[in-house]
């Protein structure tokens, strides 16, 4: 599938975008291995977290829907789940990898994890080493990639595990893993990641300590059911934050959106730059604070982006290049390398499609420099990433020719209906087949 996006529109009007694809994913591991009834709404209903779902059917949890978003799973508790007959295939998602090492590494049945041809290329060596400490035993292909072979009955002992790296993934693998050890489990990260795990873990009633750093938790104790209300995912609202920002005569209201405060970081990069972004009816929704946030066109100035904001916008980042790229000026991201390591390495695939369509930019190791200006017209590539296909999509908005965007599959792992939502605001986004 590709996009062919027309330059020119703008977004008016309100919405509510897919719900979080973190929580989701979470709702559905923790309700399983909870005791009780757990009722879910809101749900993403995306690839990658029906990945998720289908894991744990075949796990032996019985979980209906989703449907309209909603979910009921009857939790099997923390000793509960069955091997799998054939293995789990993650598909695109390497939260749902991730996560499951983590719970898997401490079942009393053998466990194998694949994914699709992405997937299978990502880094899970990053898991494994502290997995491996705490005793369990994970065979992976080189360079710590999957396939991911977990053997059966390892005793594991608590840990405390100083994160090399800010990663919400690698903190929360642990954490899972640590329900299952003997003793105290706990981490130290070097700045702060979304917190979505230690938030859901109180929500189901386990206990989860945070002092001078540290977040730990003991082994042993039980998860209970509950409901979740997921809220909008604002990973999947940056794009139309950022395309209201830069398409003249826009005012869109986005409503629900997670306010997470380890997940903002993308208003706060986008409020230096000179975004007119207004934070509207603040609740607390099952542990999770949301909001509805109305934004309107504003000229952006580039800038020097903060490094304590990175962390709190990693996922965010390809829409950011966009709004840089629209920008007057320069705008500089350094400590950024986690971006080499998702769907795909995004620092080079914005690059390449930046400069397609005539932006200038500078590579760095652990980052990237964008010189704000004209955006032409071209034909980019995704490398089979959902997020840099609606980030070019969106960037269509300030365009001066068509914008083709090839391989875009990927965008109903995390935003099914992409497309036919943008159309509704107001991007004049097609779908089209490849020319065989």
């Amino acid at each position: 599938m590709e996009f062919l996006v027309s330059p020119g529109g703008s977004l008016q009007g309100e919405v509510r975008v897919p719900g979080d694809k973190s929580i989701s994913h979470r709702s559905v591991m923790l309700g399983a291995l909870a005791v009780g009834e757990t009722r879910v709404s809101g749900f993403l209903q995306g690839e990658d977290a029906l990945a998720t779902v289908a894991a744990f059917r075949a796990m032996g949890v019985s979980i209906d829907g989703p449907t309209r978003g909603e979910l009921k799973i009857q939790g099997v508790g923390l000793k509960g789940l069955r091997a799998a007959s054939a293995a789990l295939d993650m598909g695109n998602s390497g939260t749902s990898m991730r996560l499951l090492c983590g719970i898997l590494a401490g079942q009393a049945f053998a466990s194998e994890l694949v994914g699709d041809a992405s997937l299978m290329g990502r880094p899970m060596q990053r898991v494994i080493t502290p997995l491996t400490r705490m005793g369990a035993r994970i065979e992976a292909a080189d360079g710590g990639r999957p396939p991911l072979r977990i053997s059966a009955g390892a005793t594991l002992q608590g840990i405390h595990y100083d994160l090399p790296m800010a990663s919400a993934q690698v903190k929360s693998c642990v954490l899972l893993a640590g329900l299952f050890a003997d003793g105290e489990t706990s981490v130290t990260e070097p700045a702060p990641t979304r917190d979505h795990t230690e938030r859901m873990l109180r929500g189901f009633g386990y206990d989860v300590f945070q002092r001078d750093g540290v977040i730990g938790l003991r082994g042993g104790g039980q998860l209970t059911g509950t409901d979740i209300d997921v809220p909008a995912d604002i990973s999947s609202a940056a794009f139309f934050l950022v395309g209201a920002t830069i398409a003249p005569g826009s005012e869109l209201l986005l409503t629900h959106v997670g306010m997470n405060p380890t997940r903002t970081g993308v208003l706060q990069i986008l409020e230096l730059m000179g975004a007119d972004i207004s934070v509207q009816n603040p609740r607390e929704i099952g542990g999770e604070p949301v909001a509805d946030l109305l934004i309107r066109h504003a000229p952006l100035k580039g800038i020097e982006i903060p490094r304590d904001l990175v962390p709190l916008a990693i996922d965010e980042f390809p829409a950011l290049f966009i709004a840089a790229a629209c920008a007057k000026g320069r705008t500089v991201l350094r400590g950024a390398e986690e971006l080499r390591v998702k769907e795909s390495d995004r620092i080079a695939s914005m690059a390449e499609g930046l400069s397609t369509l005539g932006v200038r930019n500078e590579v760095l190791d652990d980052g990237i420099i964008i010189e704000g200006g004209p955006i032409g017209g071209g034909t980019v590539r995704t490398f089979h990433d959902h997020r840099i296909a609606m980030a070019f999509a969106v960037a269509a908005l300030c365009a001066e020719r068509d914008i083709q965007i090839l391989d875009c599959d990927h965008v109903a792992t995390s935003f099914p209906g992409f497309d036919s939502l943008a159309r509704g605001l107001g991007l004049p986004i097609a779908v089209q087949d490849p020319e065989p």
